[in-house]
């Protein structure tokens, strides 16, 4: 184990705060619709995840609540990079973004 992995402890329950969201990345597809096998280093980098919870918003300087755009079960566009990991007992990795480091939502 690396000093990094060591260092992230593992919860039961996270409730996002403020303007954070916790998000739970997609898998990269493995093969394509045909049935070919796409090998590792072709995979892109994870883009695209699912809100699983999200916090009460943020407040103005003025104390106003500023409502969340996103939902649980959200589909949602992500940055290359950023977020925090948060690994939940089960060996279950999320992802807590800010919600202003969400791209865009996605719709079918």
């Amino acid at each position: 184990m690396s000093a990094a992995t060591k260092a992230v402890p593992k919860f039961k329950r996270v409730i996002p705060l403020l303007n954070r969201v916790l998000i739970k990345k997609s898998e990269p597809a493995t093969e394509t619709k045909g049935g070919i096998v796409l090998p590792d280093n072709t995979k892109a980098k994870l883009q695209k995840g699912t809100v699983v919870a999200v916090g009460p918003g943020g407040r103005t300087e003025q104390g106003q609540h500023i409502p969340m755009s996103v939902r649980a079960g959200d589909e949602v566009l992500l940055a290359d990079y950023g977020g925090t990991k948060v690994e939940l007992e089960g060996n279950e990795v999320y992802f807590l973004y800010r919600e202003s480091e969400i791209l865009a939502k996605l719709y079918d």
